[in-house]
């Protein structure tokens, strides 16, 4: 199924960890074959890196903080004419493709 979020696009998030739930952001990656998008500020997870030496040079231990990727089912995209999250549907004419907001019926770029 083709997925009508993409990159830049503003989200909010409507189901899943209680402290993301309701929150809005940026999408900074969408991974279509996998249904999930990496959002800014959403979903942060932390990794404990060690110390490695490499080639000569020292990457430098501790923790480290990151986005990681929340299911597509679990966000929906924010109109930016109505500021509300909103159903997607998809029109073609001449000009091209445009998705356009259920709710107010505005094109959505």
């Amino acid at each position: 199924m083709k997925v009508k979020i993409r990159k830049g696009d503003t989200i909010e998030i409507i189901s899943g960890r209680l402290d993301d739930k309701g929150k809005r952001g940026e999408v900074i990656k969408v991974f279509p074959a996998e249904n999930k998008a990496v959002v800014q500020g959403i979903n942060i997870h932390k990794k404990h890196k060690r110390q490695q030496q490499t080639q000569g040079r020292t990457l430098h231990p501790g923790v480290i903080e990151f986005e990681a990727p929340v299911d597509i089912s679990n966000i929906m995209l924010v109109c930016p004419k109505c500021d509300e999250p909103t159903r997607v549907s998809i029109q073609r004419d001449e000009e091209g493709v445009h998705r356009i907001c259920k709710n107010c019926g505005a094109i959505v770029e």
